[in-house]
């Protein structure tokens, strides 16, 4: 399971209906939305109905992509041309001219169920000899005639909870697997993964044990819910996450949280914000690369050999540079590029200096997980405690009760910092919006910032941030 989706460069296809002898061709994404579109709807419609069609398309093809649905399965591609299961593919078609206008304009946007982070299954029919509960293609036109926008049309088809996430990062993408077994002993990201997967089943298959603490780390409980669970699948229950094993989870828990269907219960924030985000290179944009900077920029400070960065969630040439200096610092292959090994060692690195619990200047550094509308504990207080000093100064923002939950009242305050500094208002305080607060607080208590990966004054507006 990928934690933040982004557009894939490549996709692979394949050319018959699952699990049979046809042939698989690998195609750019930008291509194969091209060909689909060009396929499944008309050159001559509305252009509204037309781009709502597309955002299905993509939508609908990175889904497939990000719960590796065929994968999970053991077929070694990421979906099929048959569209008694998928949509139409024609390898080698022309595409129409203003289609393939459209697509390039919007091929890196999906759309999304407002509170989720996986791109929503979008799921369609052609509306005359086959109609289903999703999105009637030709009922497109009529709507696209009747003066609704895109968007619109999109909501009256799949509700008016979604989104439309625009210029998703473009990314090479890397198999979830990690690569070798995970087993009694073992710690990270993607022991954390399998634990808060592990936990969801459990709660379809109550035989599977819950793991006490979904931490990272591969205790007693973990291999206990893990052998239950190679029990009741039918594999060898020797304890140990190998690839099978892995991809058996990923499969079971995108089932039962039905996330390839029209009521998919949706991958929350909390569920992904910490999981390995797939390789990061030079070039790549977006949350996953936000962070990225935010462990850079924690670390340098306490290795100099690490050079400082700006948390501008866009891998340039600073951040490359801070890479490969981590990366000699820890024997790792000074690449430039964050791999699994690289990014699991500035995890650990991070929460080694996590757990001296302030930064300079006296303020906590960024928790780790998203904080939203139900979150309890320390760093929720701190939060209140942040918010309510700046409140003292900004009249805009609310002052709040320290309690410890972040409750509706938190949640308002945080939307009104957001509005104030110019971040996008989700009332979620991601790594950016801890990291203003914070250099904020500092400002205010200190009399200079002290965070990291930020100048004084500085006001970071990423393009996507959650």
């Amino acid at each position: 399971m990928i934690v933040e989706p982004y557009i894939p460069r490549n996709i692979t296809v394949h050319l018959g209906r699952p699990g049979s002898s046809a042939q698989n061709v690998t195609t750019t994404f930008l291509e194969y939305i091209k060909n689909v579109a060009s396929s499944e709807i008309y050159p001559t419609w509305p252009e509204n109905a037309i781009r709502a069609n597309i955002y299905a398309q993509i939508s609908f093809a990175l889904n497939r992509y990000y719960t590796e649905w065929y994968r999970s399965q053991g077929y070694d591609y990421d979906i099929t041309n048959s569209t008694a299961y998928d949509q139409s593919y024609v390898h080698g078609r022309d595409i129409f001219e203003n289609i393939n206008d459209i697509v390039d304009e919007i091929f890196n946007s999906y759309v999304r169920r407002q509170g989720s982070v996986e791109p929503y299954f979008t799921q369609y029919c052609n509306g005359t000899t086959v109609t289903c509960n999703g999105l009637s293609q030709w009922g497109t036109v009529t709507l696209a005639e009747q003066g609704l926008t895109p968007y619109e049309i999109l909501q009256y088809y799949y509700g008016d909870d979604i989104d439309i996430v625009r210029n998703a990062p473009v990314r090479t993408g890397t198999p979830s697997y990690p690569g070798t077994p995970l087993r009694l002993g073992d710690a990270g990201n993607d022991v954390q993964t399998i634990q808060i997967q592990l936990n969801r089943i459990s709660r379809n298959y109550p035989n599977i044990p819950k793991i006490n603490t979904t931490d990272g780390v591969f205790d007693q409980s973990t291999e206990n819910a893990v052998r239950v669970f190679q029990e009741t699948f039918n594999l060898p229950a020797d304890g140990i996450v190998g690839q099978n094993t892995w991809y058996r989870i990923a499969y079971i828990f995108t089932a039962v949280k039905r996330l390839s269907e029209l009521d998919s219960e949706g991958i929350s924030l909390s569920e992904a914000s910490r999981q390995y985000p797939g390789l990061l290179r030079p070039g790549d944009s977006g949350v996953s690369v936000q962070l990225l900077q935010y462990y850079l920029a924690v670390i340098s400070a306490y290795y100099d050999a690490v050079p400082p960065v700006q948390v501008n969630g866009t891998f340039d040439q600073q951040t490359t540079d801070a890479v490969i200096a981590f990366q000699k610092t820890y024997g790792l292959t000074p690449d430039g590029l964050v791999g699994r090994n690289t990014w699991n060692d500035l995890e650990r690195a991070y929460n080694g200096i996590l757990e001296s619990g302030v930064f300079e200047g006296g303020v906590a550094l960024y928790p780790g997980e998203i904080l939203q509308q139900g979150s309890m504990g320390e760093y929720v207080s701190l939060l209140q405690e942040y918010l309510n000093l700046i409140a003292g100064t900004y009249p805009s923002i609310p002052q709040v009760p320290v309690t410890g939950l972040f409750g509706a009242q938190t949640r308002e305050a945080v939307m009104a910092f957001q509005r104030e500094f110019g971040l996008p208002v989700t009332g979620r305080v991601n790594i950016i919006t801890w990291n203003r607060i914070a250099s904020l607080y500092s400002d205010l208590s200190v009399g200079q910032n002290k965070q990291p990966g930020q100048n004084p004054g500085t006001t970071i507006t990423p393009e996507n941030g959650q």
